[in-house]
């Protein structure tokens, strides 16, 4: 097939030896078979921010810092070379979750390295050594709904264990092998504490596995993981050996909003003076 143009590169570097056929294109990424060696891999071609369709990109992206401090004022600043410093985050951000999150013991594709905006790594497959489907694509009896639906709340719990929130967790982000599901899709993905939208995210991630799989075993309906997760790392408590139940009490005191989203926006404000007046600083000095 005609190589594609964001591939090319990695041709003529000989990090890609052959593209084999495309395997999907989604709202963030279009994905590749390509052979590497004597190996076959997925190579995700990212999609340029203005062609993205993924909404509400910023809210992910809060709290999200580089170590180089002139890199972060100009993505602050929204300048050029700051929009692509962005973009490198964005992309960088998959591949250090991947490594993260495999090392904690979610299963993800394993990652070979991020080359101006193509990720190279693993192609999941079946037995037979076909693409493995998309959860969506699968039905299952009421048992292995169960079985599975646990599996993924681990998953979970591993990741928040480790800071982090998958942020867009869906049936159609999970793929199925043999051994059973295989997160994926993961540059959204926020850190637990700095970002003030994670716990609604971690809500929302449970919520749609928890809706599909109840698709086949109704009974999980009746569960709040999210709740009892959060509840866990809020106090301190959640580790990697925290057993879930799937029960969880919710507060009844009846939180104080207002107050609440008076202060977050003090704090912002507060921050965001000081970060003018650190610039205004650094210009003057110029």
């Amino acid at each position: 097939m005609k190589i594609p143009k964001r591939l090319q590169p990695l041709v003529d570097d000989g990090l890609i030896d052959e593209v084999l056929h495309p395997l999907m294109s989604g709202k963030e990424a279009a994905v590749f078979v390509v052979r590497c060696g004597n190996e076959i891999r997925a190579a995700k071609i990212y999609k340029e921010a203005d062609k993205r369709s993924f909404k509400q990109a910023v809210q992910y992206q809060e709290g999200r810092k580089v170590r180089n401090s002139r890199r972060q004022r100009a993505m602050e600043k929204g300048s050029k070379f700051g929009r692509k410093q962005q973009e490198d985050a964005w992309h960088n951000a998959e591949v250090e979750a991947l490594y993260r999150l495999a090392a904690a013991g979610v299963r993800v594709p394993q990652p070979y390295g991020c080359f101006d905006g193509v990720l190279l790594m693993e192609l999941i497959t079946d037995d037979q050594g076909r693409a493995a489907p998309r959860l969506n694509d699968v039905s299952m009896t009421a048992e292995q709904a169960r079985e599975d639906h646990a599996e993924v709340m681990e998953y979970v719990k591993l990741m928040l264990v480790e800071g982090l929130v998958h942020g867009d967790l869906s049936e159609f982000n999970v793929l199925v092998d043999d051994y059973g599901p295989v997160i994926i899709d993961l540059p959204q993905a926020v850190d637990a504490a700095a970002n003030m939208h994670a716990k609604s995210m971690l809500q929302r991630d449970v919520r749609n596995m928890t809706e599909y799989y109840g698709l086949f075993a109704p009974d999980l309906l009746q569960t709040d993981y999210a709740g009892e997760m959060w509840a866990l790392y809020e106090a301190g408590e959640l580790t990697a050996d925290s057993v879930l139940t799937g029960e969880h009490e919710a507060d009844e005191h009846e939180a104080d909003v207002g107050s609440v989203m008076e202060e977050i926006r003090a704090v912002l404000a507060e921050e965001e003076a000081r970060r003018q007046r650190l610039l205004e600083q650094e210009e003057a000095d110029d």
